[in-house]
């Protein structure tokens, strides 16, 4: 018998080489006052953007640029907002990573509630945020985080008291998604590289989530293998290859799906408190903490329930990363574990120390972490191990 489950609202997706450039006449059926929110200079330097502009202004859209740079913290968001309050803003689009499509729909939000931001963050601010948002408009230009498929943006604050939070809601689910593998050819290798990571990280966390269902487990199993195959591919000279560039956009977009109903692990629990109190890319954070958090997990589902359903998804993934047969489910779990270290090192995963973090910090990073939906528990001591390791 099929066990229940429920699935998320999504976006309507358009997929494919080419989609981007039908994404200024979607916005005009929206209306005609466009606030676009654009990403790093690497994305609004393309030729595919500039098509877009030219798209725009042929359908006759008039719009004002914001520009963020890094993952959106509510001062940008607060000024974005009292700048176009009075605009009559009509539609919001986001040209760009994971950090100017949540940026993009925290200022939709906004625009509608008028902010302080800060004060609808989950554990920040004291306000419920009810959904309410001006029509909403993602375009990736990297192959990451999957915000394009997600009903939440993560807003940071990075120091000492930092925090890396939701302003979530179903209803903050895009109206459109257009995911154009052609406008993730500009990405440099590191963004390539901590992209791809956080992806292949969200895809493997919501396989194995104690809220997986048959539909995510589909969903996953449908972009595991061209992630597995594709990301270091890419990464060792076929940068441009436009094959592997569609099968990553594909997972990054299955990742966000997956995320957002199977809920993610230990990974990103970690990743979160790493990312408010330094200043840690959130993809470079995951990828650094994927191999030891997976190791840990697996380790730890051996010794409690041997039988585990999780232990079998492993099994899956190591054997897709194999050169040959692997068909014992330890060995093949082992050859998970081993890959992924070998990413780590292959792809340039960061240690931690880069960021400032010492091992006096690791207690305080650890009293932040939460395991979430992981399917085996850490406890700090094995928390403690993993960044200890990861120094």
């Amino acid at each position: 018998m099929q066990s229940p489950f429920s699935f998320a609202v999504t976006p309507e997706i358009h997929f494919g080489t080419g989609t981007g450039a039908e994404a200024a006449r979607a916005a005009a059926g929206f209306g005609r006052r466009m606030l676009l929110v654009s990403g790093g200079e690497s994305h609004t330097r393309s030729e595919h953007f500039g098509r877009f502009l030219k798209a725009a202004e042929n359908a006759g859209i008039e719009f004002t640029q914001v520009k963020i740079s890094g993952e959106p913290s509510p001062e940008p968001i607060d000024r974005a907002v009292r700048e176009n309050l009075a605009g009559g803003i009509e539609v919001v689009l986001a040209w760009g990573g994971g950090s100017a499509i949540d940026a993009g729909k925290a200022i939709a939000a906004m625009l509608k509630k008028g902010g302080p931001l800060i004060d609808y963050l989950e554990g920040v601010g004291s306000k419920k945020y009810d959904g309410e948002r001006l029509p909403f408009i993602a375009v990736p230009t990297t192959a990451g985080t999957g915000s394009e498929a997600t009903c939440n943006a993560v807003i940071s604050r990075v120091g000492r008291n930092g925090f890396k939070r939701s302003l979530r809601h179903k209803k903050l689910m895009p109206d459109l998604a257009f995911v154009d593998p052609l406008l993730t050819l500009s990405c440099p290798h590191q963004t390539t590289a901590s992209g791809g990571m956080d992806a292949f990280t969200q895809l493997l966390e919501a396989y194995v989530s104690r809220g997986a269902s048959p539909f995510t487990d589909a969903l996953c199993e449908s972009a595991l293998p061209g992630a597995v195959l594709w990301l270091p591919r890419l990464l060792d000279g076929e940068s441009d290859n436009l094959e592997g560039r569609s099968a990553m956009s594909y997972a990054a977009l299955v990742s966000g799906l997956a995320l957002t109903n199977a809920n993610l692990g230990a990974v990103h629990g970690m990743a979160g408190p790493l990312g408010g109190l330094f200043p840690i890319p959130h993809g470079a954070a995951c990828g650094t903490l994927l191999a030891p958090v997976t190791e840990k997990t697996i380790a730890g589902l051996f010794r409690e329930n041997p039988a585990h359903p999780a232990l079998e998804k492993y099994a899956r993934v190591g054997r897709l990363l194999s050169a040959r047969p692997v068909n014992e489910k330890t060995a093949a779990c082992r050859q998970l574990v081993e890959t992924l270290y070998r990413w780590s090192d292959d792809f340039g995963m960061p240690r931690l120390s880069e960021y400032g973090i010492g091992e006096h910090d690791l207690d305080t990073i650890v009293a932040a972490s939460a395991n979430k939906n992981n399917p085996a528990e850490l406890d700090r001591t094995d928390m403690r191990a993993v960044l200890l390791q990861r120094l």
